[in-house]
């Protein structure tokens, strides 16, 4: 297997020190009028995902807003908002990493990433790159979206967990059955206590149930994106044995004990799935079936995280701003392994300890036409009081629900 042993080496005491660079998050530091755009394309068939990925750009749409140094915000500032014990917590444990194609530059990119926020070297066997089989070579082809995602995902293990391990595993395609023969490639792997998916299709399909399987791992927390494309649920965040990953808007809060807001971002997918059945510890009244999501963290772009990429970039301008619920679900699924709950299904934990989370009031993702409004049941597309569809349960509040 291929590992990498990162040079820097820092007191894990620093981490809970600072916060990103001047400007970070909060729009400060973006340039004028800027847009996003998704890095990866849509998928164009049902047997196959999209990344769930969003880099900041200037103000066409088009060109990425990258720079020579962070503007988004760092491990500071999400342990911080999420009051986390990352300094204390995660040692031994794995988190595992689900993507499609290749990013043959993730090593050095990881290594920067970790260099210039002061994180600490993993040491030998801390990150594992590996086909979809589980063996080190040959790895599959290289492909710009998906390697930013791949960044991207391993960038927010860091942030939130820096004594994690990281498996990184590299699907052959964005079929399914790649996507899934990669999950459990990394459910076998001793270890590994979490496993992101920061993919999906862009509506829910017919043959969904029948890559189940893929998704079914009791005793490991399996997050899944809620998708960036407002209301609506896709696959595999509406399988009833993933945790459903949903998105805020972060913002810092001088009004708050917290020192930080969240509301739902507009771009958070949410609903009723149409074929999975309803898990016993979700209560939901307004849906029978499978509701999305069940937990959340920062997506939105206009709050969005630094991550380092030089396989997408040019000139040195390796540092982009991103978003999406690819960027929640990586950090869920870190928060998990520091929380350490991860038997049984882990999202039933966390629905039956609600409470210790912070629940997210405010802000919408669509109109729920169909369902929500118009049958009396906003809280399929609002961030209202308790439990709802856009941020699920909430968003860490320490790791006492994980």
């Amino acid at each position: 297997m291929r590992r990498i042993i990162l040079a820097a080496v820092v007191p894990l005491a620093l981490l809970a020190l600072g916060s990103s660079p001047a400007g970070a998050g909060n729009g400060n530091g973006l340039p004028a009028g800027a847009k996003d755009k998704s890095v990866c394309a849509k998928a164009n068939a049902f047997a196959t995902a999209g990344c769930d990925a969003k880099v900041v750009t200037f103000a066409d749409g088009v060109t990425p807003f990258a720079t020579t140094g962070p503007t988004g915000y760092g491990p500071a500032d999400l342990q911080g908002a999420y009051k986390l014990p990352s300094v204390t917590a995660g040692s031994g444990a794995t988190v595992a990493i689900v993507d499609a194609y290749a990013n043959p530059n993730v090593v050095s990119d990881l290594a920067a990433y970790r260099s210039r926020y002061g994180l600490p070297a993993c040491g030998a066997g801390c990150f594992t790159v590996v086909n979809q089989n589980g063996q080190a070579g040959p790895l599959p082809a290289g492909d710009t979206g998906w390697g930013q995602e791949i960044d991207l995902d391993v960038d927010m293990v860091s942030a939130v967990c820096p004594q994690c391990k990281i498996l990184l595993v590299e699907a052959s395609s964005n079929s399914f059955a790649d996507l899934g023969a990669a999950v459990n490639t990394a459910a076998r792997t001793p270890g590994v206590v979490a496993i992101s998916n920061s993919y999906g299709t862009s509506s829910e399909f017919s043959g969904e149930t029948s890559y189940d399987s893929y998704y079914n791992h009791p005793g490991l927390a399996v997050t899944a994106s809620s998708g960036d494309s407002g209301y609506g649920v896709e696959f595999p965040a509406a399988d009833n044995h993933v945790v459903a990953v949903g998105g805020t808007n972060l913002v810092r809060s001088t009004s708050t004990t917290r020192g930080w807001s969240e509301s739902a971002w507009n771009g958070a997918g949410s609903g009723c799935s149409a074929y999975f059945g309803k898990p016993s510890w979700q209560s939901d009244s307004g849906c029978s079936r499978r509701m999305e999501a069940d937990v959340s963290a920062v997506a939105d772009p206009n709050t969005g995280v630094s991550v380092y990429d030089s396989y997408g970039s040019t000139g040195g301008n390796n540092w982009y701003v991103f978003g999406g619920t690819s960027v929640a679900s990586p950090i869920i699924a870190a928060v998990y392994a520091l929380g350490g709950n991860t038997g049984g299904y882990p999202a039933q934990y966390t629905y039956g300890h609600a409470s210790s989370l912070f629940d997210v009031i405010g802000g919408s993702n669509g109109s729920c036409s169909g369902h929500g409004k118009r049958a009396g049941q906003p809280y399929f597309c609002q961030a209202v009081a308790g439990y709802d569809g856009p941020t699920g349960l909430g968003t860490p509040n320490g790791t006492g629900g994980f």
